[in-house]
């Protein structure tokens, strides 16, 4: 069970979170928020919570940034319940919904940021929101370097226009072969997701989907209230269905929206495509375990 959005969450308890940090502003600004909104999310139901890391490469925050990362980890690490994991967010150097404005050499920056993470105790490192196929796969190999699990998150973008199906599920299957030990769609408009996860069938790897809440007028996120959440939840059960054993949200969702999905894994039969009920502990198939 992943975690929800934390950039427009921050948005709704009234934290700024200006261009070019965006969500890691609030690291400087409002670390008691960033905390608290982890621990939401486990009070909520998630196991994997993600760092607020998104934009805190070398190149957004300058010579502060390894500083961030840190305070990202332990804020992650102390909203978290115990033997919940943390997840190292890596994200495109540039705009994930401009893929065209990908650098053409990207892996030391993508590797700084991922050695930096795991040095500070991550328990996986998440590639995330990347519409470019050759920046995704340089972001893999330099993930699967440090020697941590690693998962490939890829969006087509919340209207699905930036990648097709077909295109999304090759770079999948040949970042699994490069060693990522998860692959997942997210941030493409929820009601548009279900064919992207289908796409992740054949990877080879455990799959999943964290989804963007989609137009305010879908109904399905931008609120806390119940009736978007149970909503969003209803659309999810389409991934379930598909295979995925990996789920969560991404913007416009919230702590409500976990609840809500928490609630529908729990009432799941034991056939079906995830673990037994109550089992939510183990969902990602222990692909997440450090070596020991």
């Amino acid at each position: 069970m992943l975690d929800g959005a934390l950039g427009t969450e921050l948005a709704a308890r009234g934290i700024a979170t200006p261009a070019p940090l965006w969500s890691a502003a609030a690291l400087e600004s409002a670390p008691d928020v960033v905390r608290a909104i982890h621990a939401a999310y486990a009070a909520a139901g998630a196991t994997v919570h993600t760092t607020a890391t998104f934009r805190a490469q070398r190149r957004h925050a300058g010579s502060g940034w390894r500083a961030l990362v840190r305070r990202a980890v332990l804020l992650a690490r102390e909203g978290a319940l115990f033997g919940h994991r943390v997840a190292g967010s890596l994200a495109p150097l540039e705009d994930c919904y401009q893929p065209e404005r990908a650098p053409a050499h990207p892996f030391d920056e993508h590797a700084e940021l991922a050695e930096a993470l795991a040095a500070d105790g991550v328990d996986l490192l998440l590639c995330e929101a990347f519409a470019n196929g050759r920046e995704a796969l340089t972001a893999v190999d330099a993930a699967v370097r440090t020697g941590l699990p690693t998962w490939l998150a890829l969006t087509a973008g919340p209207l699905g226009e930036l990648l097709t199906p077909e295109a999304l599920g090759a770079i999948a299957r040949e970042a699994v072969l490069r060693g990522a030990s998860a692959v997942l769609v997210n941030c493409v408009g929820a009601r548009r997701t279900a064919p992207y996860v289908r796409a992740l069938r054949h990877a080879g790897a455990p799959f999943g989907a964290y989804a963007n809440a989609g137009a305010p007028d879908d109904g399905l996120g931008w609120s806390a209230e119940s009736g978007p959440a149970e909503a969003y939840a209803d659309v999810a059960l389409a991934w379930l269905e598909a295979g995925a054993t990996l789920v969560g949200g991404c913007c416009g969702t919230t702590p409500a929206h976990v609840r809500a999905l928490a609630r529908r894994l729990d009432g799941l039969p034991e056939h079906a495509p995830l673990h037994a009920p109550g089992d939510r502990e183990h969902l990602a198939r222990d692909v997440t375990r450090r070596p020991r």
